[in-house]
């Protein structure tokens, strides 16, 4: 039998990338648990590796060291991922490959690079293109077939999560703050923005403006085009920056972090007793701090930000927009330390040029007590009904990671469970609303999942 490229190193029974989920009849014991129904109990997948409801099946489109179109294979630490409308039912997904410098053998390449390769940096002492970066799917929604798959972004360092412009790119973020002479020779903690050509990589610029730090997820507000930052830090700032050209973001542009107008209110992580605290579903209205020396080589911008008044978050993560609001992901806030979400509603005004222009509005949209119910939250999206959609991210000796929903009260219910150990990430969802993709961490794998989305009792 004649094997294609992208049958070499998929292993699952022999036929991975096509084969279904089958349902088998046991539920499974969890210690997790659901606030409200959402889409009833998981069942065990015979597969081993996704447990979902009843009526929701999976395939597997790409994996770990699959021959990619480009003769590069798929790498590991598969992280944020974006779905970006192509049109007639096809879309890219452009996915992230969280590797430090020492993973070169988790990276895309298992020889010298081809003539053309782009690389942001090179080891500096083996020589060898960096392995973080991106990876580009283009799927056909309408027949559920894999059409070509790329590397797209390469010789970045940790790229973690991200998020896609209304334009039609994903931007790519390093979580990381290394300094050139260290493993690599150039310095690292930026965005970097990757257009979809197909099969091309993209010109490895980092975007400076927007500050170097510990990057984690942004989000774009299509009507002013300002872009909204994450940072994973337990001190981290909660970032917008305002481009000087709309939808052309290396052109530079003003970076600011946010603040509460209510005196007394500046440390959102709840950590302390004696500090004045969010209330739950309470509105509080923020401005803006203007932050600069952006680009510091000391890791101090968040420190800055704290002493001129910005509020503090605890590992700022996922983060999503929704029709005129956005959610982001606070890890580890909370009292118990096991997660918030934040709704921050920006005034649709409120463009970045005018002080006197009220900002927006944030609030607490969920805080858990209880690591049944949530625990860890990382990546997010948006799904059909309006429910948001929750990577978990655990880190305990044995890792039990769920898809979670949250749903506009801010009740929570079960999705998936991984039966690998290791996180979720990437959750994105077709133009359509009928396909959810996402990823599992380590081993990269990254599925297509279906279903009766409209049937959630929430």
């Amino acid at each position: 039998m004649k094997i294609s490229r992208r049958q070499l190193g998929v292993g699952i029974g022999g036929a991975a990338l096509t084969a279904l989920a089958a349902r088998s009849f046991a539920e499974i014991p969890t210690g997790s648990k659901n606030e409200v129904a959402g889409y009833g109990n998981l069942i065990r997948d015979p597969n081993a590796l996704l447990d979902l409801p009843e009526g929701f099946s999976y395939k597997v489109i790409s994996r770990l060291g699959n021959v990619m179109d480009d003769g590069y294979v798929v790498p590991n630490a598969a992280d944020g991922m974006g779905c970006i409308d192509l049109g007639d039912g096809k879309v890219a997904l452009v996915r992230n490959h969280e590797l430090r410098p020492s993973q070169i053998r988790e990276g895309a390449l298992r020889e010298q690079p081809k003539a053309g390769f782009k690389s942001y940096d090179t080891h500096k002492e083996r020589g060898y293109p960096l392995p973080g970066g991106t990876t580009t799917l283009i799927y056909d929604t309408k027949t559920h077939t894999l059409e070509r798959e790329w590397l797209s972004l390469n010789g970045t360092i940790r790229n973690c999560s991200g998020g896609i412009t209304p334009w039609g790119s994903w931007l790519s973020c390093e979580e990381t703050t290394e300094k050139a002479g260290g493993d690599g020779n150039k310095d690292h903690g930026y965005v970097f923005e990757v257009p979809i050509e197909e099969g091309k990589m993209a010109d490895p610029v980092p975007l400076k403006d927007m500050g170097r730090f510990n990057h984690e997820a942004v989000c774009v507000d299509p009507r002013t085009g300002i872009v909204y930052l994450t940072e994973d830090s337990n001190d981290s700032l909660f970032y917008r920056f305002i481009p000087n050209v709309k939808g052309e973001l290396a052109k530079g542009g003003k970076l600011q972090a946010l603040a509460f107008n209510k005196v007394g209110i500046i440390d959102t992580r709840r950590w302390d007793s004696d500090t004045i605290h969010m209330i739950r579903g309470e509105e509080y209205s923020v401005k803006w701090i203007d932050l600069d020396d952006v680009e510091n080589l000391n890791d101090d911008l968040r420190i800055r930000g704290h002493k001129a008044g910005a509020a503090i978050f605890a590992r700022g993560e996922g983060v999503i927009w929704d029709e005129d609001q956005l959610y982001f992901v606070s890890t580890s806030g909370g009292k118990a330390k096991y997660g918030q979400i934040f709704r921050y509603t920006p005034n649709p005004l409120d463009d970045g040029n005018d002080k006197a222009v009220p900002s927006g509005t944030l609030s607490l949209f969920l805080e858990s007590n209880d690591p049944a119910f949530y625990n860890y939250g990382d990546n997010l999206c948006v799904m059909p009904n309006g429910h948001l959609m929750v990577c978990e991210d655990q880190y305990t000796a044995i890792v039990d990671n769920h898809l979670r929903g949250v749903n506009k009260d801010g009740k929570t219910y079960l999705f998936g469970r991984s039966q690998v150990q290791t996180e979720f990430a990437g959750a994105c969802f077709s133009p359509d609303g009928q396909i959810m993709f996402v990823n599992l961490y380590a081993p990269t794998y990254t599925f297509a999942i279906t279903g009766p989305w409209e049937s959630v009792r929430a």
